[in-house]
């Protein structure tokens, strides 16, 4: 996540340092403390937060759990983790319904926070979990604040309640108000009402949000705030909660490249969870924020479980049953594959997909070179095959290869290492699908980071030549039991981080070669 991307560098560089001690000092415990602090901030973190965030880090780290650790740096990044879990919010806290619909939810925020985009992917997630939203425009101060909610609703397919113009005319308090009885009277069982922001915090503004609050008795006022705003965004949380106060927060624009102070600052100094993120401009780029996972992805540790059910709501359970047979009995075709690239693209950026992984961090230029456009190469190469030459490549001669090249504005080239590519990669899944390890040239199995590339064999550890047969007898055992080496976040254990090889191969399969 590019907010956290500074503050993400500084943890590993200094949390890498301790890898090299094998007990660590008083003083050890000091300069890591400090690199700490000055990464936070840094980062635009509030001082105060700072300062409880350090010290609860300090008397851990120097307590009897460090000091019993067998890898005690290891055991100062869990301690890490688990305080910036705890200023992030602990558990992950859900949007509470009412009892009785419909459940009224009240945006709050000042001018420019993203409250009337965020209504708007709230209202597509909600229609995604069955809900039936319906959004009031009741922004009626901000210069076409209607018509952009407008917008915003037809294009998340929600309906919208705007008896105003907006521009300065209507009352806000009263079209928020009917809004909620329109939505009970067309059984709408969500109401979500966007109101009015300023450039910063004033006395017309909080008495007009306190208004509507008492009007329509909300469930949920959620304050929607800029992530990118820095320590301003603790003074202006204060500032809401005391004029207003709200139940939940919600951060927006965490796609941006600030320093991301207001996350690691907002939810412990209000008290108040955070409820979701917004990481992207499309309707569909909304998470339900989890402080575990962000805590994660600050310190490199990857977030597969997001990755997880971004892939289970793209992917068709019953498709990809199909296509599991097809691999096991040598049918997947360009077909297949073309059909699985879309679903992928479901999924959202693949580089932000990639950026999930742990360890990830560490390979930001291999992501940064990484180009997405070679999802729409490849497609256009397959799409300018017939259906016959999808299924079964061998049909691919040399004429049929230049105008397919012709067809898709490429060279016979890079079809000819697209079809090479997709066999190779034909036979590497059919060898997953069968439950084998597959090879990868240059890569060795893939999966094991200590394989050697000749043969995919894992290179033997020699063993003990000791001529004490009691000592050879234990450093044999120590090599047998010692772990597979991988690659995750300060060695942490979890899935094995992709090196630039296995980047370059998926690239690779994409592109021109």
């Amino acid at each position: 996540m590019a907010t956290f991307g500074t503050l993400s560098d500084r943890l590993t560089e200094t949390f890498r340092n301790l890898r090299t001690k094998g007990k660590l000092s008083p003083a050890d415990v000091d300069g890591t403390v400090r690199e700490i602090r000055r990464a936070l901030l840094d980062a635009d973190v509030a001082l105060a937060v700072v300062k409880d965030f350090t010290a609860k880090v300090r008397e851990r780290a120097l307590g009897d759990e460090v000091n019993r650790a067998l890898n005690p740096a290891q055991q100062v990044v869990q301690i890490v983790n688990e305080e910036l879990v705890a200023i992030l919010g602990g558990q992950q806290r859900r949007l509470q319904f009412a009892k009785t619909p419909p459940t009224v939810i009240m945006l709050a925020g000042l001018q420019g926070s993203g409250k009337t985009t965020f209504a708007g992917k709230l209202a597509k997630l909600l229609e995604k979990e069955g809900h039936t939203p319906l959004l009031v425009a009741a922004d009626l101060q901000r210069p076409n604040a209607v018509n952009q909610l407008q917008v915003v609703a037809e294009r998340a397919g929600a309906a919208i309640y705007a008896p105003e113009p907006g521009n300065g005319v209507g009352d806000p308090v009263r079209v928020a108000r009917d809004g909620v009885e329109h939505a009970r009277r067309a059984q709408h069982d969500t109401v979500i009402i966007d109101t009015a922001g300023r450039l910063g915090v004033d006395a017309e503004l909080m008495r007009q949000a306190a208004d509507i609050r008492a009007a329509t008795n909300p469930d949920e006022v959620l304050f929607v705030i800029d992530a990118m705003i820095g320590q301003d965004a603790v003074n202006t949380a204060k500032a809401f909660q005391e004029g207003v106060d709200f139940t939940g927060v919600v951060l927006s624009k965490l796609d941006g490249d600030a320093r991301g102070g207001a996350a690691l600052s907002v939810a412990s100094v209000t008290g108040r969870p955070i409820i979701y993120a917004s990481t992207g401009e499309g309707l569909d780029d909304l998470e339900p924020f989890h402080p575990d996972r962000m805590a994660g992805r600050i310190l490199d540790l990857g977030d597969i479980l997001t990755l997880i059910e971004q892939a289970q709501q793209a992917f068709d359970e019953e498709e990809a049953r199909k296509v599991a047979e097809k691999l096991a009995t040598e049918q997947f075709t360009l077909e297949d594959f073309l059909a699985q690239m879309q679903q992928m693209r479901k999924m959202g950026s693949m580089k932000k997909m990639l950026g999930m992984l742990p360890g990830m961090g560490q390979m930001k230029q291999q992501l940064d070179d990484f180009d997405e456009r070679e999802i729409d190469r490849t497609e256009a190469i397959i799409r300018s095959m017939t259906p016959a030459e999808r299924r079964n490549t061998k049909l691919l001669n040399g004429s049929r290869r230049l105008r397919i090249a012709r067809g898709s504005g490429v060279t016979v080239t890079d079809v000819n290492q697209l079809v090479q590519r997709f066999e190779q990669a034909a036979k590497m899944m059919k060898t997953v699908a069968r439950g084998g390890v597959p090879n990868i040239p240059g890569m060795g199995a893939m999966g094991k980071p200590g394989a050697s590339s000749k043969r995919g064999k894992p290179q033997k550890k020699k063993g003990s030549r000791s001529g004490n047969p009691a000592k050879r007898a234990a450093e044999n055992a120590g090599i047998a039991q010692s772990p597979e080496p991988t690659g995750s976040g300060f060695g942490l254990g979890g899935t094995a981080t992709p090196s630039a090889a296995d980047l370059s191969e998926l690239q690779k399969l994409l592109r021109k070669g």
